[in-house]
């Protein structure tokens, strides 16, 4: 018998991506979506890419009555949304994958400084932060994931190698990241417009991105001391994918061949981390549409620093791809269970 799988709120880009790959999961049927501003349509009339894949309509049912018909729901809300939700699943005995950054901060103070008000403190701190390849026996038995945010995946996994073996000086580092369009969501806000970023490249939220404290909150697990990082995200004008650069200064000497031997050992056996050979770094354009994370590196001599390089699809591995590996570990599937697309390419 298959598991049966909810996504409550299915009409942004995440959702569609969970509709996408629920549908052709071979241990899952996904058994309801919902959506307040397209309920009753089909989900193929909002979705045209998804048609003959699902015969669902869009529904606006409450939490209590998705609880009936699932095994397991995913929370494709809003910041703030998924609080006043995910209480409802826990308590029907439902295993729930947040794809807000609700549950992500384990600091209740953090999240409201950065956030706002926390409503459902109580289970605040029962949440496993939901990135397989460091946290994965624990996600594994938590009825509540909090899946992480696009950015903090991309630097997280380019950095967590170098940090869990003490190589960098933690005061230096500094992430640039670049994402596409399809990161700002689906409604229609004027600089995500066709117009407004064809053709340009541009910074945003300098030095006040939310997602830095879910960044620093991780690497400081990784290092096992507290620091602060510079990280600057920009938009690029391209529809998926995000590519993050992240540099640091060495605290001893290590050479390329060693670190790259180093990284291929962290991550041995990780389905979704690939690292590139030398002198090949990553690009959107290889991970579009799976859930890989590809990950490049050079050590620069000359000025002593260490230039690591990630690569992922933001609305796959930084999303709905993620938060399904996410699910195959809590239902015992295979961990790559419905994420075998390989990349679109070109």
């Amino acid at each position: 018998m298959k598991t049966k799988a909810a996504i409550f709120g299915a009409s942004g880009y995440t959702g569609q991506e969970l509709i996408r790959i629920l549908s052709a999961h071979p241990q899952v049927e996904l058994v309801a979506v919902t959506s307040r501003r397209y309920a009753g349509m089909k989900v193929s009339d909002v979705f045209p890419s998804l048609s003959g894949l699902t015969f669902l309509s869009y529904t606006n049912a409450s939490p209590r009555e998705i609880a009936k018909l699932c095994d397991v729901v995913f929370l494709a809300l809003p910041h703030g949304v998924s609080m006043e939700i995910a209480p409802v699943f826990i308590e029907a005995g439902k295993k729930v994958i947040d794809l807000s950054a609700d549950y992500r901060l384990r600091d209740l103070a953090t999240y409201e400084q950065w956030y706002a008000k926390h409503t459902s403190a109580g289970l605040f701190g029962q949440a496993v932060y939901g990135l397989p390849e460091l946290y994965r026996e624990t996600v594994k038995t938590s009825p509540l994931i909090a899946n992480p945010g696009c950015y903090p995946t991309s630097i997280i996994l380019g950095l967590a190698p170098a940090l869990k073996n003490k190589l960098l000086e933690v005061s230096t580092i500094i992430a640039d990241s670049a994402s596409g369009v399809s990161g700002a969501g689906r409604d229609p806000v004027v600089g995500s417009l066709f117009c407004e970023v064809d053709g340009g490249f541009k910074a945003y939220k300098v030095g006040k991105h939310r997602h830095t404290p879910e960044i620093e909150q991780e690497l400081h697990q990784l290092a096992g001391e507290k620091f602060v990082i510079s990280f600057t995200p920009h938009l690029l004008p391209v529809k998926r994918g995000i590519l993050s650069t992240m540099y640091a200064t060495l605290k001893k000497n290590v050479t390329e061949e060693e670190l790259r031997g180093l990284y291929a050992s962290f991550y041995a056996g990780e389905k979704f981390v690939r690292i590139c050979p030398a002198g090949a770094y990553p690009n959107i354009s290889s991970v579009c549409g799976s859930n890989f994370c590809d990950i490049g590196l050079t050590v620069d001599p000359r000025t002593g620093r260490v230039i690591m390089i990630s690569a992922i699809d933001n609305l796959i591995k930084g999303a709905a791809g993620q938060a399904v590996q996410n699910m195959n570990l809590v239902c015992g599937f295979p961990e790559d269970s419905g994420l075998g697309t390989p990349p679109l390419y070109p």
